[in-house]
C-alpha cells in the first residue's frame, strides 16, 4: 500500500474510533456567561487542567455522562481540574434553565453557539469533549459519551 493511502487509512481509523490526540494545539479562547451571569473565559483558567464539553439537554448520551463528570470534577477540582459544559441548545436559556433546575451540575455550564463550535474545528456530534492541559493546549478530543472510568483516565493525563 502506498504511503498516502496508509495515511488516509490511519486517519479514517482515528475518526471511526472517535478519539483524537493532538500535537499541542492551543485551545481556542471563549468568553461565555453562566445562567447566573458569571463570565467564564478559557484564558482565565490558565494553569488548570480543563475539560471543555459540548453538549445539549436533548442529547441522551450527553445527559448520561454528566453524573460521572460531576463525580470526577468533585474528586479532582482541588487538584486543578476545571470542567466547562458548553451547551449548544438552540433554545438557549429557555431550554437550559429548567434542565439545570431539575439537574444541578457542580461545574460551570455556559451557553455556546456557532462561533464556539467553529473555533473548536466544528463538532461532528455531541457530546464532544476536549481535554486541555495546564499550558492551554488541546491534548485529546473524544466524540461521543464516555464512561466515568475512561473520563477519569483522560483527566489524569492532563492533571
Amino acid at each position: 500500500m502506498k504511503a498516502p493511502m496508509r495515511l488516509l487509512l490511519l486517519l479514517l481509523m482515528l475518526v471511526v474510533a472517535g478519539s483524537y490526540t493532538f500535537a499541542a494545539d492551543p485551545a481556542p479562547n471563549f468568553k461565555l456567561a453562566t445562567m447566573e451571569g458569571k463570565t467564564i473565559e478559557l484564558k482565565q483558567l490558565a494553569g488548570k487542567a480543563v475539560v471543555v464539553n459540548f453538549w445539549a439537554t436533548w442529547c441522551g448520551p450527553c445527559r448520561r455522562e454528566i453524573p460521572g463528570m460531576v463525580n470526577i470534577y468533585n474528586k479532582y477540582k482541588d487538584k486543578g481540574l476545571e470542567i466547562v459544559g458548553i451547551s449548544v441548545d438552540r433554545g438557549g436559556w429557555k431550554d437550559l434553565k429548567p434542565f439545570l433546575a431539575r439537574n444541578p451540575i457542580a461545574y460551570p455550564i455556559v451557553l455556546g453557539g456557532d462561533a464556539e463550535v467553529e473555533a473548536y474545528g466544528g463538532i461532528e456530534g455531541i457530546p464532544t469533549t476536549f481535554f486541555v492541559d495546564r499550558k492551554g493546549n488541546i491534548v485529546s478530543k473524544v466524540v461521543g459519551s464516555m464512561e466515568e472510568a475512561d473520563f477519569e483516565k483522560a483527566v489524569k493525563k492532563i492533571l
